[in-house]
């Protein structure tokens, strides 16, 4: 392997293992850093967002044994977010060629911004299990918002997961640590598996950059979900109050710099 070709590929198993670790740890945000990377690599944005999309397949691998030995999972609410979400994903990855980029990004930083504003005023959100029944008014709603957030991971990937976790905290009631848990498995592997399969029928993945990404995305998988049931549910919030108020910020001058 030529010596450029062997610090590339390096390099994408050193962003990929930062960018699954923080997810997971926080509760998403991996393509908000490495989206942007591969971008920055080279790949039109077709390409990377599919090349992304699929590595991120393992972080929810990575994410599963870690989390399902601790029993954080909801088998009817990981239903409804499955049920509710994936239609979301194929109609946004569908649509996905077609949406103003700068738009959509400077009305999902500014909506990332908010999310970490709002944890941060509300103190006790997200501390303890509060788990809400499930009944069928709060499944509908819970599941409508769910859908909208599937058709922006669909379209726009980065910071996604952000939204997901909080609403699994303020609709449902659960706990960061346990709503971390099942933004990682059904977000990670589901909905961006499904994201990566649409995407890969229309456009071009990046096979020689995949291995590398993977590596990093199974490795920081399993990391920050160690991390984030180490930690406990305070040291999770302020992550992920940081990691959305920094990614938000990052998006807003990412719209700016292609205006």
């Amino acid at each position: 392997m030529h010596p450029i070709d062997l610090v590339l590929q390096l390099g994408l198993a050193g962003i990929s293992l930062i960018a699954n670790t923080l997810s997971a740890f926080a509760g998403g945000g991996a393509g908000l850093v490495q989206l942007p990377a591969l971008i920055l690599l080279g790949l039109p944005f077709a390409m990377a967002l599919a090349t992304h999309k699929l590595a991120s397949v393992a972080l929810g691998l990575g994410a599963a044994g870690r989390h399902w030995r601790e029993g954080n999972f909801d088998i009817r609410l990981s239903g409804l977010m499955l049920a509710a979400g994936l239609p979301g994903v194929w109609l946004g990855s569908s649509l996905v060629l077609q949406i103003p980029d700068r738009l959509a990004t400077t009305a999902l930083g500014l909506l990332t911004i908010g999310l970490g504003v709002y944890s941060a005023r509300r103190s006790g959100l997200g501390r303890l299990d509060a788990e809400s029944q499930i009944s069928w008014e709060r499944c509908r709603f819970g599941g409508l918002v769910l859908f909208a957030i599937g058709v922006l991971n669909g379209s726009l990937t980065s910071g996604t997961g952000l939204f997901v976790t909080l609403w699994l905290v303020h609709w449902f009631g659960l706990s960061y640590t346990r709503a971390v848990a099942h933004t990682l498995i059904l977000v990670g592997l589901f909905w961006n598996g499904t994201g990566a399969l649409v995407l890969g029928f229309s456009g071009e993945i990046r096979w020689a950059w995949l291995p590398m990404l993977l590596v990093g995305s199974l490795l920081g998988g399993y990391l920050g979900a160690h991390l984030s049931i180490s930690q406990g549910n305070q040291r999770v919030k302020r992550a992920f109050e940081v990691l959305a108020l920094v990614m938000g910020a990052s998006l807003l001058i990412r719209s700016i710099g292609t205006s």
